[in-house]
């Protein structure tokens, strides 16, 4: 048994060694600018010693007084084989993982298992092949730990003072290597990381380490901004507010962003509003906004509408665009409000607020809206209607994440058709994501039908031909349309933050929209104040994006896994965990370093603190209107 715990230790350092030294010749020119294989590889062994000795500490423990215990023997070896096995999953699925996200696996490869039946379907459709390597690699991984870890108990139990002494020694080093370091924080990813490449970072680290790291962090999820660094609460406050341009003393304590919004258009009846959330669709791909030319209907519309030429995501998952447009709150290195249990009942949503003001609010998805908790989400915080793949109408094409986009609009402008009270709809389409089907006949693919370039072709088109029938329709008239972008589809690069992979179309018109292009830097967060004062509504939220019809923020949040970044004018603000904050002059895609400005260091702390307050203490809760005043009531405090 203690031969077979050594073996253990070697056969997995040999695995994860290897590994970590393909995955770096694969991405060697990232590497060898972030300081080449050595920092890597000792980084690597450090959390590798760490992990193994995690997982090995039961069974070197009790090594010395069973060892020569056949069926524990057996029960050991069998626990190794699977760990083993375990490790090589993760090392499998990594490549595939990285070139999605730019990152080995970590929380979004374990919140996809909560949703078997779309990510089932997704692999199976487009990726059989890779599905096929990998399922005939696994098989050799368990062939071969088999062989690297026989069930061979030891010849014969060691003396008393033999075992005392080798439980002792065996507790002191597994607890020396799991911690990693002397110092006061034991080991985790950051203490590893020595460049400003995310990737580089987390391949020094193994895949296993990185994903059960990300489930540790979740009890942290309601403090998850304090890695960033250390300012006061009331501090906090008093920036963000000061920031969102709220200089007056704060309305309510148990909500101190709640301000009065006044609208800057008055229309004679209350208008529809609809929200066109267009899945990944990032700048790369809109040819008005510098990008390739796969978009000639959102080109065009962009020369009918109010049209942001600088809008940014505040992150790079469809759940925090939502988050961002629907609630206006911000972004976090935590799981978006859509998932967290606090937000469950009593968020401040678009749909709460609009509700008082006798608006019918629903959530339009081609797929299934349990995905991701929007169902439950929603369903909790104002949204009257979720009408997703089940209440569709015969879709003509459902693929693996639901029915087209053309359904999707199909189902869209018939319910928009039907309305009889003023109404809120956010609308978010699914064919744009991996892997990428639509039906035939409706584009001329290039290449691939089944790529990015082509799945943006068709939401493009699908689009188009929804407005070219809304025009038509009676609602029309009366109708503020957004659309807007949840995404890039794939947010990648050595850079600390790619600002550019934030870049995202945001447009919005009607029939009483003024045509513009608006140059303006601005965020997702600051839609929803927009909209409000377009629809007419004047009213009290806590909201700390800013009415673009009148005020001018010049600023982006964007949340890019554990980094923060605040692009304030040409100024990026990065904020890593328990590190110093870094600025860089952005300019055409190209950071350059800059020396810290200290004050915008401490505006983006604040910002990147906020919303875990906010969230903890409940300040981010639904906003009653008094019917007779106009002015807040009661702030109910979120469940």
């Amino acid at each position: 048994m203690r031969n077979l715990s050594l073996r253990f230790l070697l056969a997995s350092l040999c695995l994860l060694t290897l590994s970590r030294l393909g995955l770096a010749i694969w991405q060697w020119p990232r590497v060898e600018e972030a300081g080449g294989l050595w920092p890597l590889l000792l980084g690597g062994w450090r959390i590798d010693l760490s992990l193994l000795a995690m997982l090995m500490l039961v069974p070197a423990l009790l090594s010395p007084w069973l060892g020569h215990k056949a069926l524990a023997t057996k029960i050991t070896a069998w626990y190794y084989r699977l760990l083993f096995w375990c490790l090589a999953l993760m090392e499998v699925a990594t490549p595939q993982f990285i070139l999605e996200y730019d990152s080995r696996p970590n929380r979004l490869f374990f919140e996809y298992l909560n949703h078997p039946h779309e990510v089932a379907a997704m692999l199976w459709q487009g990726y059989k092949g890779v599905l096929l390597v990998a399922t005939l690699v696994l098989v050799l991984m368990a062939w071969l730990a088999g062989r690297l870890l026989p069930a061979k108990a030891d010849p014969k139990a060691p003396r008393l003072g033999t075992r005392l002494a080798g439980t002792l020694g065996l507790l002191l080093v597994c607890f020396l290597a799991a911690r990693g370091t002397l110092a006061h924080r034991p080991l985790n990813p950051s203490l590893v990381a020595f460049s400003d490449d995310r990737l580089v970072n987390t391949l020094a680290v193994n895949s296993f380490y990185n994903t059960a790291f990300a489930i540790y962090q979740l009890k942290n999820e309601s403090f998850a901004g304090g890695a960033y660094g250390h300012m006061s609460q009331q501090e906090v406050v008093h920036r963000v507010r000061t920031l969102a341009g709220l200089t007056a003393t704060p309305l309510d304590p148990a909500i101190p962003s709640l301000h009065h919004q006044g609208a800057s258009r008055h229309p004679g009846s209350k208008p529809n509003l609809v929200i066109i959330v267009e899945e990944s669709l990032g700048a790369q791909y809109v040819g008005s906004l510098g990008g390739e030319d796969l978009t000639p209907n959102i080109d065009r519309l962009a020369e009918e509408s109010w049209f942001f030429q600088q809008a940014y995501a505040t992150g790079t998952r469809s759940v925090r665009g939502l988050e961002a447009i629907t609630t206006g709150f911000l972004p976090t290195p935590a799981r978006a409000v859509l998932k967290l249990p606090r937000a469950q009942s009593g968020f401040f949503t678009l749909a709460s607020l609009l509700k008082q003001y006798g608006y019918h609010s629903r959530f339009v998805y081609g797929g299934e809206s349990h995905f991701d908790n929007m169902k439950n989400f929603f369903l909790g915080n104002g949204f009257d209607e979720i009408h997703d793949l089940a209440k569709f109408s015969k879709p003509g094409f459902v693929g693996s994440w639901g029915a087209s986009d053309e359904d999707m609009f199909k189902e869209l402008n018939g319910l928009l058709a039907k309305d009889q009270q003023p109404t809120l709809t956010v609308a978010f389409s699914v064919s744009n994501h991996s892997p990428y089907e639509y039906p035939a006949g409706r584009i001329e693919p290039q290449g691939d039908p089944a790529s990015r370039a082509n799945g943006a072709r068709y939401a493009d088109w699908a689009l188009g031909q929804f407005f070219a029938k809304a025009k038509t329709e009676d609602y029309w008239d009366n109708t503020v349309f957004m659309v807007i972008a949840d995404h890039d589809s794939r947010v990648y690069g050595a850079k600390a933050v790619p600002v550019e992979h934030f870049h995202i179309p945001a447009l919005i018109l009607g029939k009483d929209i003024s045509p513009r292009k608006d140059p303006r830097l601005v965020s997702q967060i600051d839609m929803a104040p927009t909209l409000l004062s377009l629809l007419g509504v004047s009213s009290y939220h806590p909201m700390l994006g800013q009415d673009l019809t009148r005020q001018s923020p010049d600023r982006a949040l964007m949340q890019y896994g554990d980094t923060f970044g605040y692009l304030k004018g040409d100024l990026l603000t990065v904020l890593r965990f328990n590190k110093e904050p870094e600025q860089f002059h952005y300019q055409a895609g190209q950071l350059s370093p800059q020396p810290l400005e200290q004050s915008l260091a401490k505006d983006a702390l604040a910002y990147a603190l906020w919303p875990s307050i906010a969230y903890r203490q409940g300040y981010y809760a639904k906003v009653v209107q008094s019917e007779v005043t106009g002015k807040p009531v009661l702030a109910q405090a979120m469940q």
